[in-house]
């Protein structure tokens, strides 16, 4: 990797928000792989799948360690910053992504992902945490749905935790997470309705809001082993916000493209999971249609996703001054 390929001046700009893309990838791997089960596909895209998520990661952390080595007072800049400083922990969310697409293939992988990413989240939730307590720049203006993204990551350790470490590690990551989402749908509800609109780089992030509570329902199965009443509210919070946020469509459509688009993925990623578990656990012919028709939205979302990607790397659109 050198300056003809990849120029200094993008690697300084280069967001740890990019590894976004990881957890969208990773979830519509993992979407796949239980679908291939509940449907009994014929052929399995996902053994593919993962590994390519894997590879993403790889490059991406490769850029991002560039970085880290070459500029680091920007590295710092960009996790002290109100807004992008919570895109942090996505870097520990997409190695616990990682560890549950890889958990059969490559059992020991899987255990060093989950336990490296584990770690680091634990690390980096406790320094967000403590940096919006202990600030002195913060503003209401400042919230967005991307401040939910420390939560979902401690939900989501249980999912390949129940496999790896004692069940108590993941009751506790899953009860800090649980807390926490309330605490700030409430701020952030405040925020959207009595503060200005969110800006439009950052009007994609409200699908974050599907992400606590499908996940939530996820981990709660892995738990539980069940769909128990409980997982019914969880599984119907995190659907209501998807009408919620469908009946607005015609509004996202319109929406530039910014890499802040890849927050529609993981979201959409986690009900399509939680819909497929239902159709697995109740038999039912509505969760199996529903399931399948949320898994072709996923897929041509990915597609989309990808191809604008691409397209704005190939103009200089995207890791350049201000994004």
């Amino acid at each position: 990797m050198n300056d003809t390929t990849l120029p200094s001046s993008r690697i300084k700009n280069f967001p740890v928000a990019w590894f976004s893309m990881i957890m969208g990838f990773t979830g519509f791997a993992i979407a796949w792989m239980r679908a291939e089960t509940v449907y009994d596909i014929g052929f399995a895209p996902s053994c593919v799948l993962r590994w390519v998520a894997l590879g993403l990661f790889a490059l991406v952390t490769a850029c991002y360690l560039v970085k880290i080595v070459r500029y680091p007072q920007q590295v710092v800049e960009e996790f002290r910053h109100p807004v992008k400083q919570a895109f942090g922990p996505a870097i520990s969310i997409a190695m616990i992504l990682l560890s549950i697409a890889l958990r059969h293939d490559a059992p020991r992988l899987s255990f060093w992902l989950w336990s490296v990413g584990t770690v680091l989240h634990l690390a980096l939730t406790l320094y967000v945490m403590s940096s919006w307590i202990h600030h002195t720049k913060y503003e209401i203006t400042h919230m967005n749905p991307a401040w939910f993204i420390p939560v979902v990551g401690n939900i989501l350790v249980p999912i390949a935790g129940v496999h790896h470490a004692p069940v108590e590690v993941s009751w506790f990551f899953y009860s800090v997470g649980l807390f926490f989402w309330p605490v700030l749908t409430a701020i952030l509800f405040y925020r959207l309705i009595f503060h200005t609109s969110l800006p439009e780089r950052f009007v994609p992030t409200l699908f974050i809001f599907i992400a606590p509570p499908a996940v939530g329902f996820i981990s709660w199965h892995s738990l539980g082993g069940q769909v128990d009443a409980f997982a019914h509210v969880l599984y119907g919070v995190a659907l209501f916000f998807a009408l919620l946020l469908a009946v607005q469509a015609s509004y996202f459509v319109r929406l530039k493209f910014f890499l802040s688009w890849w927050a529609y993925s993981f979201p959409l990623a986690a009900l399509t999971i939680a819909t497929l578990i239902r159709a697995q656990e109740d038999g039912s012919g509505f969760y199996r249609n529903l399931g399948a028709v949320l898994l072709a939205l996923l897929t041509l979302l990915i597609v989309l996703l990808l191809v604008r990607t691409a397209i704005a790397v190939a103009r200089r659109e995207i890791c350049v001054e201000g994004h």
